[in-house]
Formats: structure tokens, sequence, C-alpha cells
């Protein structure tokens, strides 16, 4: 072990996750040439080039593949170690977090998170950012410049995690709509509806157009709009229908004139929201105490109250 430099493992890993110098560089605050020189030094130690370049990237070799999941737990191993003898009081610590979440999940959870925060760590900050803000990307990256990701389950989202609450979605449209006056209502009936839809960016696809694909129907899309929390306002006073998670829909009945129809069980749209972190932070007190915070949060959520609409939604 004499000759090995342990002070680079924490490059080794950067370099194995992001597979590129610069960003390498920019993540343990050296420059490249310092980056390079590390790099130069682990591959004459584990003689193997580690990343080979790949068009206009790099990828790693067999070698570096195995070798990335143990320099992350040993990583993790050194960590979990220091911090046994650490300590984070929220009662006195000044420290902002930053939360990345949804419109949808920023909107349900903020209240019960500010009231916990006031009781117990009234000088701490939690920062919440869009999704698109944190620029959420595969791997481990995006934790880069957040401390905790609420998103839903199913999205192969990296890090570990945690489930914290589960939603469903119901169907919102104008109070007066004129599909409120069928006796049952199909999801061919509100697929072929105009459809205002919230979108997320990127390749992602909703949980709604997920049933869409699964019942075998294309939606008429006539209006997009960022995340969710603004579709009840779209469709009020329009022909749109849109498909909201229940807790907002709740939330948007108690002022607006819309309509809230459920859909039975068996076709029943679930939305699981779950916490995702760093594995390097799950020892974390800071980390621990923020996922804590979370979590107590969202034992406040309630569905809500609002008289659904009699009207049944049937696949057919």
């Amino acid at each position: 072990m004499k000759d090995v430099d342990l002070n680079l493992l924490p490059s080794l890993q950067a370099l194995l996750e992001l597979r590129n110098v610069s960003r390498a560089a920019e993540r343990m605050h050296l420059s490249q040439p310092a980056m390079s020189a590390a790099l130069s030094r682990l591959r004459r130690h584990f003689n193997d080039e580690l990343l080979v370049r790949a068009g206009r990237g790099y990828e790693l070799t067999p070698f570096a593949q195995a070798l990335a999941p143990r320099v992350d737990q040993a990583l993790a191993d050194v960590q979990d170690a220091l911090q046994l003898r650490s300590e984070f009081d929220p009662a006195l610590s000044d420290r902002t977090f930053v939360l990345a979440a949804s419109d949808y999940v920023t909107g349900v959870l903020i209240r019960h998170l500010r009231a916990l925060i006031a009781e117990e760590a009234p000088r701490i900050a939690v920062d919440f950012v869009p999704t698109s803000r944190a620029r959420i990307k595969p791997g481990l990256e995006s934790f880069s410049n957040i401390d905790l990701l609420v998103g839903p389950m199913g999205f192969d989202l990296a890090g570990s995690s945690r489930q914290l609450f589960r939603d469903e979605f119901v169907l919102v449209m104008d109070a007066e709509h004129p599909l409120l006056d069928r006796e049952v209502l199909t999801v061919h009936d509100i697929a072929t509806a105009p459809q205002a839809v919230g979108e997320f960016g990127g390749s992602i696809v909703t949980p709604p157009m997920q049933f869409f694909q699964q019942m075998g129907a294309s939606p008429v899309i006539v209006a997009r709009v960022a995340g969710l929390q603004a579709l009840p306002i779209v469709v009020e006073g329009t022909d749109l229908v849109a498909l909201v998670p229940r807790m907002l829909a709740a939330r948007a009945a108690r002022s607006q004139r819309i309509a809230v129809v459920e859909f039975d069980g068996e076709l029943e749209v679930p939305l699981v929201e779950a916490m995702y972190w760093h594995p390097l932070q799950t020892s974390d007190p800071a980390n621990m105490w923020l996922r804590s915070l979370v979590r107590r949060a969202a034992q406040e959520l309630e569905p809500g109250a609002y008289t659904a609409h009699p009207v049944p939604v049937t696949a057919s």
C-alpha cells in the first residue's frame, strides 16, 4: 500500500463517473492539467487506460467498468468511518440545502416542510429548485449541485432512494364541460377530447401518457405547460381536459370552477414519489436530517376533500 496515493481515490471516482477530464477537474476543484496528471498516475498504477476515446467523448475500458463500483464502495466506507464522530445540530446550523422537485411536489410539500423548519431549525434554509434547473442527468452527476431529489419512481433515477408518498391521477375539466352530461365516460372519450398536458423536458413519458399508451389510445394534445400546477387553471373556462394528481386537483377545486372525475380502481393511474440522494451521503448526518425532515413533511399530506363528479370512467 505504501506506493498507493489514496488521495487519488476521489479523482478516480470522478473520472469513472463523468468520463471527462475537464468535468472531473471542475467537480474536484482542480485544474485540467492537474486532473490529467492524476489520470496518468492512475493509468500507470493500474496498467490500464481506464478512459479511451470514443468519437467526441470517452468510454470506460472493461477493467474500469469493473473497477467503478468498487471505488464507489471504498469511498462510501471511508466516508462512513470518518463520519462516526461527525455532528450536525439543526437547531444551530445555518446551512442551505438544495432540494430538486417538480412544481407539484413543491406545492404539496412546502407548507409542511416550512412548518417543521420553523419549529426545529429556524436558521436552516431549504431551497426548492425545479428539476429542470437542477440539470437532472443519468448517473450520480445530478447530485453535484443538489442535496436531495424528490421524483417519481419508475424512471430509473440514479442514487439511493426511499419511497415518500403515493398519489393517483384524476381527470379535471371545466365545471360546465359537455362531457359531464354523458352517462358514462370512456378512455376513448377522454383521449379524443382536446387535452392539456404537463411536460418535464427531455424524453420523459409521464404516467398519463404511459396510461394512454397502455390503453391503446392517442390523446389529442392541444396545449402543453411546464409541470402540472397550471393544468387546473388552463382547463377552467375551456373545452380542455387534463389529468392531474389527486392532491393537486383537491387544492384547485377549492378555488376554481372545475369538475374532478375519478377513474375506476382497475383504471387507476398511480404516481409514487420517492427521495433520491447520492449513496455517499447515506450516512451523512446533515443529509440524514434533511431526509427525515422531508419524510415527516410527507406524512402530513392528506388526499384533500372534494366532491367527485358521479360520471363513471370505463375502459370502453
